[in-house]
């Protein structure tokens, strides 16, 4: 199959969907196919080889904001253009971009909603034009999420081939935006998703809510569970020894929408219980300037709490490290306030061998019962802190756990498995050319 995968960057910022979209690319090549990734806005910042390396990136994201705030600068000759979508530049643009608020680009999101109907349709066309020049037209094209759906209805008109979307996230982003921008924003989505051949989302939990939000007809929107590369962590048939001393870890963006203040708040309760004989904390995950304040707040809280001298905190791992502290961890939680679509953390922790305790929403009591690797809480403070120091106080339970994950995760959630059901989805939907 040739497949192109159109996957926006986000600058400095590690990015789920872009780790995604990364490892299945390498993994469709390592299976023969041939599969190019185009990268969108910024440069993509990833903890694997990169996968859109040599190739032009699109919609720069300098020249996207520009053209929605000046028609002038829309017929800019394309020298400036060019010189605006410069490496450097956009490095330097991606720092800016970190500090924006999804409300402050509320008339942007709708402009490339709108495809060819907004103030980018130079950059839809230089993308297409690019796309129709090469080599070999593809079998389908791959957008990472439904934002991009305004790109679908001129690639299937110039280049006739089908567009499918993968789905994560869209609703929280959406639904943040302000309200003068929020519903024609859906609507407009809405209207979009008629062109997309097929939606895959990542779990039967996010399937179900975006069906409903986007109106669509159920055999458009099919499951197809994300994947990680287990290159680093053990086999299953390697025993992993116990952590010492006990270290409860939380791994994902450093924000507020991710719970991490509500995973410190518990960890400041299990010390004030004292049940736990030195239990540490170790903070890790992608933080970008944006982020520092909202950091620096959970260090004065665990200051306040007499607790910060047993917190470690480890922003932006490379991959190796990143499967060094998660193997470093007796348990694992991220009680992220939102219906998050997925979580790849946790899966990453589970390939560790790591139990995870999660609040009872979105797709976790999905994922934790199709892997047996966590316990559910209700999502709130003393449950979540009942069920981590559960585990914490039962070493045999957490190891079991721990090892059902990882079991489950090596079976059923590696790179090659999502692969697989990937390109079985697309065969059963596309007949390719």
């Amino acid at each position: 199959m040739n497949l192109v995968q159109i996957t926006p960057g986000a600058g400095g910022m590690y990015c789920g969907n872009c780790f995604r979209d990364n490892a299945l690319v390498a993994q469709l090549r390592r299976q023969g196919h041939s599969a190019l990734m185009v990268p969108l806005y910024l440069p993509l910042t990833l903890d694997e080889a990169d996968q859109s390396a040599g190739t032009p990136l699109f919609f720069g994201g300098v020249n996207v904001y520009l053209d929605q705030k000046s028609a002038l600068y829309r017929k800019a000759p394309a020298w400036l253009r060019r010189w605006l979508d410069s490496p450097a530049l956009l490095r330097w643009a991606g720092g800016r971009a970190a500090k924006t608020r999804a409300e402050d680009v509320g008339d942007l999101m709708l402009s490339m909603l709108r495809g060819e109907e907004g103030n980018q349709v130079r950059e839809l066309d230089e993308l297409i034009s690019w796309l129709a020049s090469q080599p070999q037209r593809p079998d389908v094209v791959c957008l990472s999420n439904a934002l991009l759906a305004g790109l679908t209805r001129q690639l299937r008109a110039r280049l006739r081939v089908p567009v499918v979307s993968m789905l994560q996230g869209e609703d929280a982003y959406l639904d943040s935006l302000p309200a003068s921008h929020r519903d024609p924003a859906w609507q407009a989505l809405r209207e979009r998703a008629v062109d997309v051949e097929l939606f895959i989302a990542p779990s039967q939990y996010y399937a179900d809510v975006m069906r409903e939000r986007l109106a669509l007809p159920d055999g458009k929107v099919r499951v197809v569970h994300n994947g990680i590369s287990l290159e680093g962590y053990a086999d299953p048939a390697t025993p992993l020894p116990r952590v010492s001393p006990p270290t409860l870890g939380f791994f994902a963006r450093l924000c507020r929408e991710k719970g991490l203040d509500r995973l410190v708040d518990v960890f400041i309760e299990l010390k004030r219980r004292g049940r736990v004989p030195g239990l540490r904390l170790k903070i890790g995950g992608g933080c970008g300037p944006a982020d520092e304040p909202f950091l620096d707040e959970m260090r004065r809280r665990l200051r306040d709490g007499g607790c910060f001298d047993v917190a470690e905190f480890h922003p932006n791992l490379e991959r190796a490290r990143k499967v060094e502290f998660y193997g470093s961890l007796s348990v694992l939680s991220v009680p992220a306030l939102y219906g998050e679509a997925f979580g790849l953390y946790l899966i990453e922790a589970m390939a560790a061998g790591v139990p995870v305790v999660q609040p009872r929403h979105g797709a976790f009591p999905e994922l934790i019962e199709a892997t047996g690797g966590g316990l559910v809480c209700e999502p709130i403070t003393a449950a979540l802190a009942d069920g981590i120091e559960q585990l914490l106080l039962k070493p045999d339970q957490a190891q079991a756990l721990g090892e059902a994950g990882r079991r489950a995760v090596f079976q059923r959630f590696s790179v090659e498995s999502m692969a697989n059901r990937f390109l079985g989805m697309l065969g059963e939907t596309i007949r390719p050319k």
